[in-house]
């Protein structure tokens, strides 16, 4: 019984400090320094207990496969969250051919800043619709252009603004 405790007991360290260097790399990517340098600290300071404890019993192979396991649960878990709350910006780019102008208002009803740029295609002139959002308001903003126009190409792209307001709330 006490290998199986132990084996979960490494899992659950490794999900910790794996979902915790999920978050981290973002913050790093959005240039948050002090949140990178914070969460590294927990991060490695919880993969320091869980590798010792792997090292003493390194002859164990739940240990082993527990560390494993937690490594992979850690990747999908941190990624959860984070598509969860959305931290950061994103820049999007919409074309749609017969679309443009109600997409766009519509998208500022609903309070996101909307930019119409003239674009040259290969069926001739159409506008480009940009937006700089916060991540987390992503579905919303894309269930409105799909509402309007299924068929609009749509990309999207992380952005770190640098200056100047950007609405992060309707």
């Amino acid at each position: 019984m006490e290998i199986f405790l132990s084996a979960i007991m490494i899992m659950c360290m490794r999900i910790v400090d794996v979902t915790i260097s999920t978050i981290r790399t973002l913050m790093v990517v959005q240039g948050r320094k002090y949140y990178a340098g914070i969460l590294g600290f927990i991060e490695v300071t919880v993969w320091i207990f869980a590798i010792r404890h792997i090292m003493l019993h390194i002859d164990n192979l739940w240990n082993i496969l527990g560390y494993s396991t937690g490594f992979g649960l850690g990747n999908i878990i941190g990624i959860t969250l984070e598509q969860k709350f959305g931290l950061g910006f994103i820049q999007i780019y919409i074309v749609s051919l017969h679309f443009a102008d109600e997409i766009a208002d519509e998208l500022r009803k609903k309070k996101f800043g909307v930019t119409i740029l003239p674009g040259e295609g290969g069926t001739g002139g159409q506008a480009i619709i940009v937006s700089i959002i916060a991540r987390k308001r992503q579905k919303e903003f894309l269930e409105i252009v799909e509402k309007i126009d299924p068929k609009a190409f749509i990309t999207i792209q992380p952005s770190t603004p640098y200056r100047g307001y950007i609405q992060t709330r309707p």
